[in-house]
């Protein structure tokens, strides 16, 4: 009789556990995110992920991680075009195989990724969080996370292109949008309510909903987790299920970071704490010293860091324009105008909220980016400039357009250093061949200015 190894008798009892709950579910997605964070892979009959579960390779072509926005792919390097294109090993995700309760038919999904096997993909951004992570961990640095993601509700049908508010069930004024009001909640509860409850059963800890500035615009909170990549897997799932569960209702979920130029963006705020193997929060010690070092870091790093926050065209229009989102790099205490807020919190809690990126930008890229700002503040044990509460002007410029913020990002040493060499070759290049690709097309607005 042969024995399992741990892991995989683990993985095998997930899924025989899965098929006795679930018998009706015949097919299961295995997906992984990839550089635009879009999820790619495959639907596995059920009976063949026992296979898998239970050893058996599963295998990807290694070049589904680097694809561009639209799904095609670029030449970089050697990869796509001059590689052959070669397979990949993935692993299934232990504690991700849950059901899909948005789609017709009765349905599975389940996370896989190319971190922790044998030859990992250097540029996949589950891989290059997890590098960071077990940096940390040699260091005795745990951090604790929480994603903040704002989203909009359209109504199904666009108009000429374009997205249309959502239609408030109790109201027949399409402008009728109450910004920050409790009764937009409860005017699309139905929606919210299954979004979040749908979240639940993916094992996604969303919680707190919020209705935002924005007409059909919504926040949801997620509860701190004490493993980065769990973390930035329920901001990933999250984003898929929404939108999920937004067309089962007949309305679209967007993350778009700018959808309205006259309405706020939407953004991805990260909340992230660091703590000692004993659980003493790190960022607390010596008078707050580390928390400013930490602060310095990420201000240092985030000029160069602006394709993972601002991950597309649309992304940089979001900054400084109407409320909370900075034109500059700065930092402030309870100041929500500033990139990086420190909350009120006791010391236990001591943390900062990088607010910079957009809700479309990748979960995983965006807290290694983080992750390695603090991580070069602590080492360098810089003070950073004044906060905002000192001086409203204090801030340092970044990129605005997504040429530039590639320059800034792929030459800088200490990005590359802690995110991996050929990962920020292969991630420049691909923004910026995405850039080109959406610049090729001719737009309404340039035959009225030049016709």
């Amino acid at each position: 009789m042969t024995t399992l190894p741990t892991a995989a008798a683990d993985l095998l009892s997930e899924v025989r556990a899965f098929r006795t709950r679930y018998p009706e579910v015949r097919h299961v997605d295995l997906l992984s995110l990839d550089i635009p964070g879009h999820f790619y892979g495959k639907r596995y009959p059920i009976d063949m992920l026992e296979k898998v579960a239970a050893g058996s390779p599963l295998k990807l072509p290694q070049n589904c991680a680097l694809l561009g926005v639209q799904g095609g792919l670029f030449p970089i390097s050697d990869y796509c075009f001059n590689d052959g294109d070669p397979d990949a090993l993935r692993r299934l995700i232990p504690g991700t195989l849950k059901p899909v309760n948005w789609e017709r038919q009765p349905l599975g999904q389940m996370l896989i990724s190319s971190d922790g096997t044998a030859a990992p993909i250097e540029f996949e951004p589950r891989e290059v969080l997890a590098r960071v992570l077990q940096r940390l961990e040699r260091r005795g640095i745990r951090p604790v996370v929480a994603f903040e993601l704002e989203f909009y509700l359209f109504a199904r049908a666009l108009k000429e292109g374009l997205p249309q508010f959502p239609h408030d069930p109790s109201s027949d004024d399409p402008d009728d949008q109450p910004n920050l009001h409790i009764e937009r909640l409860s005017r699309f509860s139905d929606v919210l309510h299954d979004m979040v409850e749908t979240a639940n059963t993916q094992g996604v800890d969303a919680n707190v909903i919020t209705a935002e500035l924005g007409p059909g615009q919504f926040e949801i909170n997620f509860g701190h987790c004490d493993d980065g990549l769990r973390a930035a897997d329920w901001a990933a799932l999250f984003c898929r299920s929404t939108r999920g569960v937004a067309r089962k209702h007949g309305l679209r979920a967007s993350f778009m970071s700018k959808p309205y130029l006259q309405a706020p963006g939407s953004g991805m705020h990260v909340h992230v704490s660091l703590y000692d193997q004993a659980g003493n929060n790190l960022l607390a010690a010596d008078q707050q010293r580390p928390l400013r070092h930490a602060v310095a870091g990420c201000l240092a790093l985030l000029p160069h860091c602006m394709p993972i926050f601002a991950a597309n065209h649309n992304a940089f229009r979001r900054y400084g324009a109407m409320v909370n989102a900075a034109s500059r790099a700065s930092w402030g205490f309870e100041d929500r105008d500033a990139c990086i807020r420190i909350p009120d919190s006791d010391a236990g809690n001591l943390r900062i909220e990088h607010r910079l990126a957009g809700a479309d930008a990748n979960p995983y890229l965006v807290l290694a980016a983080i992750l390695c700002g603090m991580e070069h503040g602590l080492q360098a044990g810089q003070e950073p400039i004044a906060p905002l509460n000192e001086d409203r002007a204090s801030g340092v410029d970044f990129p605005k357009d997504m040429l530039a913020a590639v320059t800034a990002m792929r030459a800088h040493p200490a990005v590359n250093e802690g995110l991996g060499d050929e990962f920020v070759m292969v991630y420049c290049e691909n923004k910026r061949q995405d850039h080109l690709a959406f610049m090729q097309e001719v737009s309404a607005r340039e035959y009225r200015w030049f016709l």
